[in-house]
């Protein structure tokens, strides 16, 4: 009997010996699954942000292709990839390029050219086929992941193509007309349509389709482990939509969320940052000399005063809208777009690089139709890369809920300076931005200067700046 029951401990020692390993094991697969801590403020400070177009991108403009690249935005510093709508586009009232509607095409070959604009979304759950598969869609997520990079997907809350399955079964879930007509977006300053003809407008003032919503939102960040949402005109959308967005996302994993506005409510519970419009205006207009270093400090006490410390501003030269509609950079700063390029690297808030910007893309991409960007590395992707190691390692230019601190240093009309400084780390950025050569007094002190290597010891004593000319001074 005794050495019944030693054996039968023996065989229970064993199994609880296997049974522990199998636990160990399960958790060592389950950390393995685990490619990337959850996006924190930690993360944000030191981020640059890419948009990526990807029907544009390569000549398969699939998720696949993209994917391989990845690696290739590690280099240049990016720690967040958000991808422009990856839902399917509407076939009825699909648009062209000139406007009219795909079905007012007779020629066929000439009408499957056109592929529709990505806004006009057909299904909130669902993978533009034009794009890969919902795995490739996945498999996408997982290389960024790997690669210490975060994915937000461009949501279009607004509207909803006309063939929407919430069209038929749903259509309380639209604004009306006073005939009961489902109508396109409306100016409400002019009570006309905007003209996005090729999409629906949706009522917020129906619940159900407020948590109808929310429950697709949701679906991507459970099914394909996203990590937020850059949300379309989020000025028409209500602030308190929003609100509860967030926080019903936050419920499954921490997220960050861009709102493209420029809006201050918007940022108080909503979203983590907004667009730089005004000040990318200002860009376009100093580097054409319509107005003068001034608009810049003026904007900076602006934001300083209407928005709180830890909101965030996305600074940007060109994206989608910018490239397709108002030209690009060779259009917009033909000789300038190094220096413009620096200076949202350099002050507060997070840089954002748009598909082909980084291989010196000089041509407006099409919208509606297939196109594609040049691969080419050069002089704009050596700075672009340079740059964002810079934003990624010194945290003078932290940029997020925990900034460093920024301090202008006025000196003239044309001249542009200023101090950011956090810790024991202080940048100074001097940029001359006229087309003519001047001359500068900087802070005396001993700096690197970072984009020549060479260190300079700086007296109190005026020094030559050449037209467009900046330096990117880090305090030794």
């Amino acid at each position: 009997m005794k050495k019944l029951l030693i054996a039968i401990f023996a065989i229970a020692l064993v199994i609880s010996c296997k049974e522990e390993k199998k636990a160990s094991e399960v958790k060592e697969e389950q950390k393995a699954v685990l490619d990337i801590e959850p996006i924190s403020d930690e993360v944000i400070e030191t981020a640059v942000i890419y948009e990526a177009n990807i029907r544009q991108y390569s000549p398969e403009g699939t998720f696949n292709a993209f994917a391989k690249d990845i690696p290739v935005l590690k280099d240049l510093g990016v720690k967040v990839i958000w991808l422009m709508p990856i839902n399917p586009i509407s076939e009825v009232k699909r648009k062209a390029t000139d406007g009219q509607f795909t079905s007012e095409i007779e020629d066929e070959n000439e009408r499957k050219k056109y592929l529709g604009s990505y806004y006009s979304v057909s299904d909130y759950r669902a993978i533009n086929p034009e794009f890969g598969t919902k795995e490739d869609f996945k498999n996408l997520v997982k290389t960024a992941h790997q690669n210490g990079i975060y994915v937000i997907v461009d949501w279009v809350p607004n509207h909803t193509g006309w063939d929407h399955p919430w069209i038929k079964a749903h259509p309380d879930y639209y604004t009306q007309n006073e005939a009961g007509e489902i109508i396109d977006p409306i100016n409400p300053d002019t009570g006309k349509s905007w003209g996005w003809t090729d999409v629906a407008d949706l009522n917020y003032d129906n619940m159900e389709m407020r948590e109808k919503m929310i429950s697709d939102l949701k679906y991507w960040l459970t099914e394909a482990d996203i990590d937020g949402y850059r949300m379309d005109v989020a000025h028409k959308v209500p602030v308190d939509f929003f609100e509860k967005v967030t926080e019903e996302l936050k419920t499954i994993k921490p997220v960050f969320m861009l709102a493209e506005a420029e809006q201050a409510d918007l940022m108080v519970k909503a979203f983590d940052m907004q667009y730089g419009w005004d000040v990318h205006h200002i860009f376009n207009k100093l580097s054409k000399g319509e107005v003068t270093t001034k608009a810049f400090d003026e904007y900076m006490v602006k934001i300083d005063s209407t928005y709180q410390e830890d909101d965030i501003n996305m600074n940007f030269v060109t994206n989608h809208d910018e490239n397709s509609w108002n030209g690009t950079l060779k259009e917009r700063m033909p000789n300038n777009k190094e220096i413009f390029t620096a200076l949202t690297y350099v002050m507060p808030g997070m840089p954002l690089i748009y598909s082909g910007q980084e291989y010196d893309l000089d041509h407006r991409l099409k919208f509606f139709e297939k196109d594609s960007i040049p691969k080419e590395k050069g002089a704009y992707f050596t700075l672009l890369k340079k740059l964002g190691e810079l934003k990624n390692t010194n945290v003078a230019l932290n940029g997020g809920k925990d900034a460093a601190s920024y301090k202008s240093i006025p000196y003239s009309d044309s001249i542009l300076m200023f101090e950011r400084s956090k810790g024991k780390e202080t940048i100074v950025f001097v940029g001359n931005f006229t087309d003519s050569d001047s001359r500068v007094v900087i802070p005396k002190g001993k700096y690197k200067n970072y984009l020549t290597g060479e260190v300079e010891t700086i007296t109190p004593e005026t020094q030559p700046i050449d037209a467009w000319e900046y330096k990117i001074l880090i305090k030794l």
